[in-house]
């Protein structure tokens, strides 16, 4: 009923979302003489902005079609070089990308598309040559197709690795640190020639209990039973997964939005006056941002329920507990792969110390191949997007990858 109730309100929401915009372009139109009266272009921007809350969203592309590379634009290809069933490995290739650092990054698997990343890989296309994780909508995916959860994540990881090829680096942003972590360690565990050379985790839950914050906290004060019982939803017979169990990605947004629903508020605020005095370009820029923040996926439900289990409420890898395929994954088997672990000050997702946590349970890693970076001022977005990503946060990574055989 959870699914089949939600698509009944995005359905009407569809509808006065076009009736929304319809009514905008008709007060806006210079023929018009109704719209050069006073209230009118505040009328007209306030029905902009409940269409654009309130219209409904598919997977955006990540439209990255050219990057500068010595102060030569060139052309960026978007290729899908792998393919299975709960998600492809796409790369981005250019006239100078060959022969540059071989970077996979890993997007999260947590209600967003990979696309979510647009200004992370933006930032590394130019001097890196660039794969990022694809993960498929749950709701997609048919039941013939089988599970998804932890132990496949870093299966497909793993995989994606020996596709790229030996000399490759990882950098998993938020979520995907744990199973990213683990991939490097089962792999290290088994000199794998394809392991890792570096492996950034930015934002990412590795151990919980520190600093916990309202997320943690969320999945820690309910019992497991709890989610199985109230957030799991099944697929409806519309879509090419029916039947399948999903947690829907419209319940993590509405999670992640109640969190701060007042600076949503005020930035749909700001984004009224701004279409009010006629400055497109910031009312453009913030319905960007929620073009992509809005745009959610489903999760299998077993993923899911196992990262709840695991990652939030037994906190299995910094206990040394954590499994892949029934055996134990030793953190301590981590040699020779460079960790670099960054956090934001202002994270209100990941609490600062999370992330840092695994230069801690790597023990047999050199000194020299740990580095932690607490960004200054910068929320959990702005680890991987925005302004100090790109002048600040991205020249460490980038330093780091080429000090570690780059």
């Amino acid at each position: 009923m959870l699914y089949h109730a939600f698509d009944m309100q995005r359905s009407w929401l569809a509808g006065a979302s076009a009736l929304a915009t319809a009514g905008a372009q008709v007060i806006q139109h210079p023929a018009n003489p109704l719209g050069y009266f006073s209230a009118s272009p505040m009328f007209a921007s306030a029905l902009e902005v409940f269409a654009h809350a309130s219209a409904p969203r598919g997977k955006p592309g990540f439209e990255l079609y050219e990057t500068v590379v010595d102060g030569e634009t060139l052309r960026v290809d978007e290729a899908i070089e792998a393919r299975k069933p709960f998600g492809q490995l796409k790369h981005f290739r250019h006239a100078a990308s060959a022969g540059k650092p071989k970077l996979l990054i890993v997007a999260p698997m947590s209600g967003h598309y990979a696309t979510l990343l647009r200004g992370t890989v933006e930032r590394m296309i130019p001097d890196h040559d660039v794969w990022i994780t694809d993960w498929r909508d749950a709701r997609n995916v048919p039941l013939e197709a089988g599970k998804f959860d932890l132990d496949d994540y870093i299966d497909y990881l793993i995989g994606w690795l020996e596709h790229i090829g030996p000399g490759a680096h990882m950098l998993a942003v938020c979520q995907p640190s744990v199973p990213s972590l683990a991939a490097a360690a089962v792999m290290a565990a088994d000199k794998h020639k394809c392991r890792p050379r570096t492996l950034t985790m930015m934002g990412g839950p590795i151990d919980t209990r520190k600093a916990p914050t309202a997320v943690n906290q969320h999945a820690t004060t309910r019992p497991y039973a709890w989610f199985q019982e109230n957030v799991i939803a099944t697929v409806p017979a519309w879509y090419p997964g029916a039947g399948r169990r999903v947690y829907p990605g419209f319940l993590q947004l509405a999670g992640f939005m109640s969190m701060n629903l007042g600076n949503h508020m005020m930035s749909h605020w700001e984004m009224f006056k701004h279409l009010v005095d006629g400055d497109g370009e910031s009312a453009d820029k913030t319905k960007e941002f929620y073009d992509e923040y809005r745009a959610v996926c489903d999760m299998t439900a077993e993923f899911y329920l196992q990262t709840v289990d695991a990652v939030f409420q037994r906190h299995l890898l910094p206990k040394c507990e954590f499994e892949h395929r029934g055996k134990i994954v030793d953190l301590g088997k981590i040699d020779d792969i460079a960790l670099l672990a960054i956090e934001g000050e202002r994270d209100d997702i990941s609490g600062i110390g999370q992330t840092k946590a695994a230069l801690t349970l790597a023990t047999e890693l050199p000194t020299a191949k740990k580095k932690y970076l607490m960004a200054k001022g910068v929320g959990h977005y702005g680890i991987f997007n925005g302004r100090k990503w790109r002048e600040e946060i991205a020249p460490v990574v980038e330093n780091w990858i080429r000090a570690n055989g780059g």
